[in-house]
């Protein structure tokens, strides 16, 4: 793993989960290139890394990330930017969404703009009571690249996006959970735990399904039923070339026994 400074990194294969945390706490984790260069080259380590199965991302000290590093934004806008060029949150959302691991924010305190556009680049979201939401872009005149098009593109009613968009106000966690934005909302003191029983949980699964589900998922998603329906079949096709879900039927259904449980592992993802 590559040594970073504003990226901490905390790798356990066994469990099959990687923490990613964003360490520049006196800047309330503000992305500067720095830190985007550092990011997207532990994305890419860890999409490579057959061992795990779960990315979780956050913050360090009391925020997630106040966005991009306006002064240092502002000095790299004194150059002409090539197109589509790399180094950028175009290129975090892109990576987050292409690896096969599944992607967990840990977010409490601030999550604006860029930090919003990386959240929306995760597959899921838990947020603590205390985070924060929002694009303040639109006020100091900019309208929020990146954070537009990931929260345009998250399912969120259009009336609510352009809401968040255009008045540069912050929602609570309560809030964002509402509209969808994240997918739950638990006590500070809980945030960590949380998303640690649920990162282990996602790791115990088949790593072949985890990533069949996601490519079914993004491919799906703007499709038309019809379409969707034939690529969901596709892509369920090419996972049984790797896995076969009906394996262990008798082990799964005795498990479910009583009610639905997430506690079932399949013989062949079992720990040794």
């Amino acid at each position: 793993m590559v040594e970073t400074k504003t990226i901490l990194q905390k790798i356990d294969e066994k469990a099959g989960v990687a923490w990613l945390t964003l360490n520049r706490p006196e800047k309330k984790n503000a992305m500067s290139r720095t830190l985007m260069a550092e990011l997207i080259a532990a994305l890419k380590e860890l999409a490579d890394n057959d061992k795990i199965k779960c990315v979780v991302t956050t913050g360090s000290a009391d925020s997630y990330s106040s966005g991009l590093d306006l002064y240092d934004l502002r000095d790299s806008w004194k150059r002409k930017r090539q197109w589509d060029q790399g180094g950028t949150m175009y290129e975090i959302v892109r990576l987050l969404r292409n690896m096969p691991q599944v992607t967990v924010a840990a977010v409490r305190g601030w999550c604006l703009g860029g930090g919003l556009a990386l959240i929306n680049g995760h597959d899921l979201c838990i947020a603590a009571t205390s985070s924060k939401f929002g694009m303040p872009e639109i006020i100091r005149g900019s309208y929020g690249a990146v954070a537009t098009s990931t929260l345009f593109h998250s399912g969120i009613p259009f009336k609510k996006a352009f809401y968040i968009q255009l008045t540069g106000r912050n929602l609570t966690a309560e809030q964002a959970e509402r509209v969808g934005l994240v997918s739950e909302v638990v006590p500070d003191d809980q945030l960590v735990p949380t998303v640690e029983q649920l990162a282990k949980e996602l790791a115990s699964r088949n790593a072949v399904t985890l990533e069949s589900a996601k490519i079914a998922a993004y491919m799906q998603k703007d499709m038309d039923f019809l379409t969707a329906l034939k690529t969901d079949d596709l892509v369920s096709h090419r996972m049984r070339y790797y896995t076969n879900p009906l394996s262990d039927v008798e082990g799964y259904l005795h498990s479910q026994k009583g009610g639905g449980t997430t506690g079932y592992i399949k013989p062949e993802d079992r720990k040794k």
